[in-house]
């Protein structure tokens, strides 16, 4: 387990070298950049000092390099003008549209947008396992049907939509507002009790709406792979041996039942991060979400291959989670891949 945990780390570091470069090139390939969209701006209205200055910025940022040397100098493989850093040293970039370094951009983001995706595959997970399982062991019961009709009504009621009747429903009903991930009071301040009791409070209504879709497609796979097995040889045998339900469900058929909620770990993180820009912009939720809309809409290349490039890691790492837990749970499954005589 060690040896294969440390070569799938090793392994991780090429895999970022190609992601982060696939990214940088499908950044760049809209005609043109922030600095060159702003000059046009400026040139049209007749402000020649401005231009002066965007110009330099864009020497400054080696954005007037051919393409594979900006792309060395951003990693950090290669020297940039003026000592100008890479990643790999530590620099994350420059943010044209909040005249910023990257890390003061997203740096407040960051902390509150892997909250946000925890609390949601915590939703996921602990919602879905139980009905899943339910609605297996009473196949076509009147609660396998109930649960089915709201797992297609989850699936098919947009996360945007969803936010907003939530949004209209506290404000109408409870006179709340459910915007944001705290109390206005708290933003900016030092991290306190109250103010993270006020981010969980907070996280209620973003984890059922941007976790509902997926909570309704984990039921429906589970409740698939769960009678697949169910009607499986070994499970008739084990209940003719006299073996009791409940102890039967645990030890077989639900064990290889996981095996889709578990490889689902490193799939969940991007698709709730796309998933949720919407309705970050919908709920007003300090994440990464709104930021990399505003990034690519205005092509602030350095702030959005750098939040891509952030998803792309936390993806790795819920591959090399589920893919550890896997070998855990399912004695078939070989860290090795070769077969054992």
């Amino acid at each position: 387990m060690l040896y294969y945990t440390v070569r799938r780390l090793l392994t991780m570091i090429p895999t970022l070298l190609v992601i982060s470069l696939l990214t940088f090139f499908i950044i760049e390939l809209p005609e043109g950049d922030y600095i060159s969209n702003q000059i046009a701006v400026l040139k049209s209205s007749g402000e020649s000092a401005s231009v002066a200055k965007l110009e330099f910025l864009r020497q400054e940022f080696a954005l007037d390099r051919p393409f594979f040397e900006r792309f060395a100098i951003w990693v950090g493989l290669w020297p940039g003008p003026h000592g100008f850093d890479g990643l790999l040293q530590g620099n994350w970039g420059w943010s044209f549209e909040y005249d910023k370094p990257v890390y003061e951009v997203v740096g407040p983001t960051l902390p509150l947008t892997i909250v946000l995706n925890a609390a949601t595959i915590l939703f996921v997970y602990l919602v879905s396992f139980p009905i899943g399982i339910y609605s297996a062991t009473r196949q076509y019961s009147w609660g396998d049907y109930g649960f089915t009709f709201l797992g297609y009504v989850g699936l098919a009621t947009p996360n945007f939509l969803l936010g907003l009747v939530l949004m209209y429903l506290a404000n109408a009903w409870f006179d709340l507002s459910i915007g944001g991930l705290m109390d206005p009071e708290y933003i900016g301040e030092p991290w306190s009790v109250d103010k993270a009791l006020s981010v969980l409070s907070h996280l209620i209504v973003p984890t059922i709406v941007i976790g509902t879709s997926g909570t309704a497609a984990m039921i429906r796979r589970l409740r698939a792979n769960l009678l697949d097995e169910l009607h499986k040889q070994y499970v008739t045998t084990a209940r003719a041996k006299g073996m009791k339900e409940r102890a039967l469900l645990v030890k077989y058929p639900l064990r290889m039942a996981l095996n889709p909620f578990i490889a689902d770990i490193g799939n969940l993180i991007p698709s709730l991060v796309s998933g949720s820009v919407i309705v970050s912009v919908v709920l007003n939720l300090p994440t990464v979400g709104p930021v990399l809309l505003n990034a690519l809409q205005s092509q602030d290349q350095f702030l959005a291959a750098f939040i891509l490039l952030f998803v792309s890691v936390l993806t790795l790492v819920g591959m090399l989670v589920s893919d550890l837990l896997l070998a855990v749970l399912d004695p078939r499954i070989r860290l090795g891949g070769g077969s054992r005589s």
